[in-house]
């Protein structure tokens, strides 16, 4: 479900538009008539794999690219035909792009020094010192680029990119060089930092974790379309379809043919002979009589058991092995194998009684029709 251009009555609301974008690189459609708003003031990300159009639609915003068709405007101004150094926007890239030669202030104001008419050079130092706070690298002034660490040199970017006070701030994977510690920490940095300046921030991702944890809408991507765009939790828990499930989060699907459906849900035969029913996604497309579809489970809807230990009211139960398990320290994943099923993946609390399963043990999984989703391929 791609998301549609506001109410003509919203408009002063939104900080980014676009109106049925379409890009062509030669005779690829990079963005395949694109329809979204942001909020003004808030986190949007794009996910998506690689060529799906994500990256392409922030350059579209950026000025680098122009589109074929449709409309874009920042903060309701149309910005088509408008070269990215007259727009009010800055870009953080993924690998800073700081220059060695220069110190930390240097890096920050080179904007400042840019501008016509120039500022003086006490306004210069007056903002850079106000950027460095805001990033809360107010000591590093003089240091130079070389001498910072891969969290610092990305503040450095921030503080360069916000000093000119931009509409909106895109930024390009700027986490995707960091450890995986020190990731999240900017993560969690990223969004303190945008709540307090409060600009609107859009961000390019492959990284399903990044996007959930630090974004108020995401728009799910694929072959340059907007599959899906809502919220994190609208994505984790209401899927479009197929696509939009297995992207965001994990999710055991079980394929199968539509044999029946009414308003609430459907029922699948899968290839082993399976009946399965779920209910559908409250945002997802319906199914029909012979349609393919999945039955799709969440790792944490799925309990395991001992044969004789499985509690009554389950509306779904199959014999397994337990081929692994993987400790994670607050919960624990399981690898089964699942009679008629095939392999899924269990995910359990530390607390749950199944943690003192062994692999090759014989088990049962199960879960009730409530915790699955009958959608659509996608």
């Amino acid at each position: 479900m791609a998301a549609t251009a506001p109410d003509q009555t919203d408009q002063g609301s939104y900080d980014v538009e676009f109106r049925s974008v379409v890009k062509h690189f030669g005779d690829v459609k990079a963005v395949d008539d694109v329809s979204f708003a942001l909020k003004r003031g808030s986190f949007h990300s794009f996910l998506g794999p690689s060529g799906c159009g994500k990256t392409t639609s922030l350059r579209l915003i950026a000025g680098f690219e122009q589109p074929d068709a449709g409309a874009i405007e920042i903060a309701g101004q149309s910005v088509v035909g408008v070269p990215a150094y007259r727009r009010p926007v800055n870009m953080v890239f993924q690998h800073y792009a700081l220059f060695p030669h220069m110190d930390v202030a240097a890096n920050v104001g080179y904007g400042l020094r840019q501008r016509k008419p120039r500022p003086s050079e006490s306004e210069v130092a007056a903002r850079v010192a106000e950027a460095l706070e805001l990033v809360r690298l107010p000591q590093l002034a003089s240091r130079r680029v070389w001498e910072l660490s891969g969290g610092q040199q990305q503040r450095v970017a921030l503080a360069r990119a916000l000093i000119n006070r931009p509409t909106v701030l895109l930024l390009d994977e700027p986490l995707a060089a960091l450890d995986r510690k020190l990731r999240r920490e900017m993560q969690i940095e990223l969004q303190n930092l945008q709540r307090e300046v409060g600009i609107t921030f859009v961000l390019v991702t492959h990284d399903q974790e990044e996007a959930l944890s630090m974004s108020d809408t995401i728009g799910i991507m694929k072959d340059g379309k907007v599959v899906q765009f809502g919220t994190p939790e609208e994505l984790y828990d209401a899927p479009v379809n197929r696509y939009v499930a297995d992207f965001v989060g994990e999710s055991n699907f079980f394929p199968g043919s539509v044999a029946s459906t009414d308003r609430e849900g459907a029922t699948l035969v899968t290839a082993s002979g399976l009946t399965l029913r779920a209910p559908y996604s409250r945002l997802g497309t319906r199914l029909s009589p012979g349609d393919r579809g999945s039955i799709a489970v969440r790792p944490e809807a799925i309990g395991l058991w001992r044969p004789t230990r499985v509690p009554a009211g389950l509306d779904v139960t199959r014999p397994a092995r337990l081929l692994n398990r993987i400790y994670l320290g607050d919960h624990s994943e399981f690898q089964i194998e699942a009679e008629g099923l095939g392999p899924v993946l269990v995910r359990l609390p530390k607390s749950d009684e199944a943690q003192e399963l062994e692999p090759g043990d014989q088990v049962v999984m199960g879960w009730n029709h409530e915790r699955a989703l009958a959608l659509g391929e996608g």
